[in-house]
């Protein structure tokens, strides 16, 4: 029995979230509308719906402060496809940083809207077998680093805080999740991101650089992170599971 997929529309624009509405409707969505994230967060109290279109540019909380609650919140694993006005490659990497799984600029036509909600479900839903995120350990070990997966933060030998972004720290869990294997970009974007890359595409290239630094890796010789040229990238330390002491 297929299930309606249900769209939560985040834009303050009402011409915006009707003509979204209008068109997902007749494509045989459920949709709910809000203005803002009060009455976005008043959408979610019925239950989580399965994928969330927020505009960015919003007075009061804009986008990337509402995606970067819901994911440190119970709906951190809900997709978020962010649209805004700007088309800067800057405010792009911002929004998949602060958790959006994909990105928008406006003006857009609908139909490609609906084309890129229907790719974000298809791929957080058909991931291959093996791959999904493990969630139930709450730090993981390895080389000189601690990972807390609760407060999803780094610690060095000396127990020392790094502070992680959402989508350095979902790269990290996916490495961690799958040491010892190859992962091609696409395979890295839709465990992340939940689309596949663009030609020109470099949002895995730049999130892995930005990781490393956190890792304090060097690229020439990389002790966590190497690249497999024409292949994609492999975690090569081994990972452990740290038992906390009760």
């Amino acid at each position: 029995m297929n299930t309606i997929d249900h769209i939560l529309i985040v834009d303050d624009d009402r011409g915006i979230r009707e003509l979204i509405a209008g068109y997902l409707d007749k494509s045989g969505m459920r949709v709910s509308l809000a203005a803002n994230g009060r009455q976005m967060y008043s959408v979610l109290e019925n239950g989580a719906p399965d994928l969330i279109v927020l505009d960015l540019m919003m007075p009061g909380e804009d986008g990337l402060v509402i995606c970067r609650e819901l994911r440190a919140g119970k709906f951190r694993s809900v997709p978020v496809l962010m649209l805004t006005a700007r088309d800067e490659e800057a405010d792009r990497i911002l929004g998949l940083e602060m958790g959006a799984d994909d990105y928008l600029p406006k003006p857009f036509a609908v139909r490609e809207l609906l084309a890129r909600i229907r790719a974000v479900l298809r791929r957080a839903r058909m991931l291959p077998p093996g791959m999904q995120l493990s969630e139930s350990a709450q730090m993981l070990g390895f080389g000189d680093w601690r990972l807390d997966t609760i407060a999803r933060h780094l610690l060095d030998q000396e127990g020392t805080m790094v502070a992680l972004s959402g989508a350095e720290y979902r790269l990290l869990r996916v490495f961690l999740d799958h040491p010892q294997r190859v992962l091609t970009r696409d395979q890295l974007l839709n465990l992340t991101q939940g689309r596949q890359a663009d030609t020109f595409d470099r949002s895995i290239d730049l999130m892995v650089s930005r990781l490393r630094q956190r890792l304090r890796d060097v690229a020439r010789e990389p002790r966590y992170i190497k690249t497999l040229r024409s292949e994609g990238y492999v975690f090569s330390s081994a990972v452990s599971v740290i038992e906390e002491p009760q």
